[in-house]
């Protein structure tokens, strides 16, 4: 079992196609702390993959996609600056 930390913040994309879950993220994230942890909640099967390559492009740590129990997922990020 990972250690999963818990998100300071929390950005509901549940029902947005891509890129809109990115857009969000993007200009949500410079409202948390460093090293704190944003939850994208997605479901639109493009966010699965795009959320980590933003991560990857952006320097941010994809921590982890976690299934959601009514579907989708909660696509954790690590602010790393």
């Amino acid at each position: 079992m990972t250690d999963v930390a818990q998100p300071a913040l929390t950005i509901d994309a549940l029902g947005k196609k891509c890129p809109i879950p990115i857009i969000m993220l993007a200009e949500q994230i410079n409202a948390v702390p460093l090293n704190a942890v944003v939850a994208v909640l997605a479901d639109d099967p493009a966010a699965y993959n795009d959320v980590p390559a933003w991560c990857r492009l952006k320097s941010h740590r994809h921590v982890g996609s976690y299934e959601l129990p009514g579907g989708g997922w909660a696509i954790h990020v690590r602010r790393n600056y």
